[in-house]
């Protein structure tokens, strides 16, 4: 048997069959049969590597976690963040900007989905910015891109299937880790808002007042507590992640249903109906990925990967750049996931070797996947943008230019400045980092 020939048939499917457009699960499920043919393997070892990457006591935390976010997405907390983002940041030039970018940030702490971001709150304000003055493509181009906060403020369910795909990673701290890189996002974000808000003299909210910010503090507490379940469990060790997930959930189902009562018991049947339907497509791509992870191991892919890298250069700070660019380059076209579970295992060891934490690298890796999901061919989020704004695809993405490079610039100061994402973790946490 040639390793060589058989690295070549198991990418070279595998990106064949991406360019193709099959389904990422079939796709790497399919490279990976041809591989093991080609190498004379037996096949009950995809059974076997499909059930082992699957059963992980750690895994049962994102099938929860997903549960929680539609939920909580659903029961009437869009609208109750929306007022007390307003509340804290509507007063200023391009208000209603910095409140979709606040929002974002309390709304992904909840649902910890970029797509749900979108699809919720894009559904109320982007309608709203347009009736204010704001443009269209504008406005899509902020929901879009703030919405990627979500993906690092805890608790993101790719943080738990990026700890249980490196292993030895705390939870909790990744967790802790999101919140400042989050919000830098979102305060790079406000501050190109701005400067085109003053460039096309967009609107100003209402003059802050400190008794509506309570006032609408108090009737979304509720909600922010879901977070402080999850994180302060965790952090504190009253709960592992799986159980604070689960924990979560049945506090979202009283909150939606008895508080809130933006729910009702049909309404959270058809919620979890859609929950199955996620959960299914998550747990298939995280099964298939462990065979062909364990594909690249038996040839050494990892190995020669990290050789490949650093016979180019030595040099850390250019390797730091490589390794990000290749993460943005798979984020044109692939999803978010399906990065994690295959190239993460690959370059983490990379990163690690140049200083980079596996905490701070497990930032690195969803930020760049997050600006994946808004770049074409592949871009999901950018697909549900344009769909809630009824907008062409090429005008969103032309709106969208001065937001990427908000978010190149916060993707570089958390990969040179590690204290973005490592100072919570080291102050509150206690973990290695």
């Amino acid at each position: 048997m040639d390793v060589n020939v058989a690295i070549l048939i198991l990418l070279g499917s595998f990106l064949l069959m991406i360019v193709l457009r099959f389904p990422i699960a079939y796709a790497v499920a399919i490279s990976s049969v041809l591989c093991l043919v080609y190498q004379g393997l037996p096949l009950q070892t995809i059974c076997q590597q499909m059930v082992k990457g699957i059963s992980s006591f750690s895994l049962m935390a994102v099938p929860f976690f997903i549960t929680m976010g539609c939920l909580m997405g659903s029961g009437g907390i869009s609208e109750k963040l929306i007022a007390l983002a307003d509340s804290c940041v509507g007063w200023m030039r391009g208000g209603m900007a910095m409140v979709n970018i606040v929002a974002s940030y309390f709304f992904g702490g909840i649902s910890g989905s970029a797509a749900a971001d979108t699809a919720s709150l894009g559904s109320i304000l982007i309608p709203m910015m347009v009736d204010q003055g704001y443009d269209g493509d504008f406005s899509t181009a902020v929901t879009i891109t703030s919405s990627c906060e979500g993906l690092l403020v805890p608790p993101s369910h790719n943080m738990v299937i990026y700890a249980t795909t490196i292993g030895g990673v705390s939870v909790g701290s990744l967790f802790l880790a999101g919140y400042v890189p989050g919000a830098l996002l979102a305060l790079s974000l406000m501050i190109g808002s701005y400067i085109i808000s003053v460039k096309r003299n967009y609107p100003k909210g209402e003059p802050f007042s400190i008794k509506r910010l309570i006032k609408q503090l108090s009737i979304s507490i509720w909600a922010l507590a879901a977070v402080l379940i999850v994180v302060v469990g965790v952090i504190c060790g009253v709960f592992t992640a799986t159980e604070s997930a689960a924990i979560a959930v049945i506090y979202s189902l009283i909150v939606s249903v008895f508080i809130y009562k933006g729910l009702d018991w049909k309404g959270v049947w058809n919620i979890l109906n859609d929950c199955v339907d996620t959960l299914s497509i998550v747990l298939i791509l995280i099964s298939t990925s462990s065979v062909f992870g364990n594909c690249l191991t038996l040839l050494h892919v990892p190995d020669l990967a990290a050789n490949a890298i650093t016979g180019l250069t030595s040099n850390p700070i250019l390797i730091a750049l490589l390794l990000n660019l290749i993460l943005l380059l798979l984020g044109c076209i692939m999803d978010m996931a399906p990065i994690i579970l295959i190239a993460a295992p690959i370059l983490a060891p990379i990163a690690i070797s140049i200083g980079i934490s596996p905490i701070q690298f497990g930032i690195m890796i969803v930020l760049n996947c997050g600006i994946g999901l808004l770049t074409p061919p592949v871009g999901s989020v950018l697909f549900i943008g344009s769909a809630v704004a009824k907008l062409p695809m090429e005008k969103v993405v032309k709106a969208t230019l001065p937001f990427y490079l908000c978010m190149i610039v916060t993707l570089l100061l958390i990969t040179f400045v590690p204290a973005i994402s490592l100072w919570l973790p080291s102050v509150l946490g206690g973990a290695a980092l």
